[in-house]
């Protein structure tokens, strides 16, 4: 009997060598996500399977925080959606990112205690590397103009942009709320602020924006006399072309503006048309003639530019309300993690970036964007997993 309840029993050492080394992993995404996303990938492959020999050889169900649950559900209404769509093969291949969501419960189960302080030391430093590439091809290789950016080592700059505007949000919420370890993202922070704003990326300046905010409110509204301060000193030293293109925001007649309220008009007549699953994940880009309006100026888009818009659009007005009520209970969990005065920073780092991802998908699809997305789910993941270690 001794024997089989032996056998039975977990294995101490090879269980500890998965943990060890599917948080290794974990940290390896945070830092690859900055260079290339076929290494982060090939990183999270290697920590799902550590995390799932983990759950077997250690006799653990599978847990996550509550706002993981929405996400399944989400899951299940883009399925549907793919499967009424006019061409479902190509809809399920694309739903393939839904594979992503399992971030939530790996960096819950993963990054416990002050491995989350550890991991955001990690984003940061790797987001500053990453950064001043991206300085060094906007002055050196003449990615100085709108048709060639900075976009470091990936592959398009409004995914390095958008990741960079997340990181703001880690760096500043450390430096506010965070009693040690505050110099180093202070240092880093005018390197990470500047490769931003050389994108001339409008969506993520905005987002920055916003997630900087709310971090100022949340500490003292006191910080925001700084602000007239900042205006002026980017609108002193910044290039003419990063000027004109934060001006453009407030330009009627701007093509790009024009486009993207063109869109609102095509997605409400996609959604009028297909009001309960949608035209189909990847399908906005094949339909789009068919929704085309007089007032666009592309002939066609990949997406609609906007977050509520192309799910509704793209997944039915279901689907729409179901990543609203994720949004919702992330939320209010984060809140209530934060008002709690527990990891304090770790919470504030994840409303700002809900925040910014929220503000700059007004102006652009990153939910779907598979970096931003990984870095995103990761973000809101560590203050429930630094809750979890302390209630186990």
């Amino acid at each position: 009997m001794t024997d089989a309840l032996a056998l039975d029993a977990p294995h101490p050492v090879r269980s500890d060598r998965f943990e060890h080394a599917g948080t290794l992993a974990l940290f390896g995404i945070a830092g690859a996500l900055q260079f290339s996303i076929a290494a982060a990938q090939i990183l999270l492959t290697i920590a799902l399977i550590c995390w799932v020999a983990l759950l077997v050889v250690r006799h653990e169900r599978v847990e996550a925080p509550s706002f993981f649950w929405p996400l399944g559900v989400y899951a299940v209404a883009t399925l549907i959606s793919a499967a009424f769509s006019v061409d479902p093969r190509v809809s399920l291949l694309d739903s393939k990112q839904l594979v992503l969501f399992l971030i939530v419960p790996l960096t819950y189960r993963l990054a416990s205690g002050d491995r989350g302080v550890r991991l955001a030391t990690v984003l940061i430093s790797c987001a500053g590397a990453s950064a001043l590439f991206g300085i060094f091809q906007y002055s050196i290789l003449h990615y100085d103009q709108l048709s060639q950016r900075p976009q470091g080592s990936l592959g398009h700059y409004m995914t390095y942009s958008g990741l960079l505007m997340l990181v703001i949000a880690v760096a500043v919420a450390r430096i506010l709320f965070l009693t040690y370890g505050r110099l180093w993202a202070a240092l880093v922070m005018p390197a990470l602020a500047v490769s931003v704003a050389l994108t001339s990326t409008r969506s993520a300046e905005v987002g920055v924006c916003a997630a900087v905010a709310l971090l100022f409110a949340l500490k003292d509204f006191r910080l925001f006399a700084i602000v007239p301060v900042v205006a002026a000193l980017f609108f002193a030293l910044a290039p003419t072309l990063v000027t004109h293109r934060f001006a453009s925001m407030f330009d009627a007649t701007d093509p790009t503006r024009v486009d993207r309220i063109a869109m609102l008009h095509e997605g409400g007549r996609m959604i009028a048309a297909n009001p309960l699953t949608g035209v189909g994940p990847n399908m906005v880009e094949r339909r789009y003639a068919e929704f085309r309006g007089p007032d666009a100026v592309n002939p066609t888009n990949p997406h609609l530019h906007n977050n509520p818009l192309q799910i509704g659009a793209e997944r039915g007005l279901p689907a729409l309300a179901i990543w609203l009520w994720f949004i919702v209970a992330l939320i209010k969990d984060l809140w209530t993690r934060f008002h709690a005065g527990r990891e304090r920073f770790l919470s504030a780092a994840a409303l700002a970036a809900v925040t910014a991802l929220l503000t700059a998908g007004l102006f652009e699809y990153n939910f779907g964007d598979s970096e931003v997305l990984m870095l995103f789910l990761m973000l809101v993941t560590l203050p429930a997993a630094a809750d979890r270690a302390r209630a186990s």
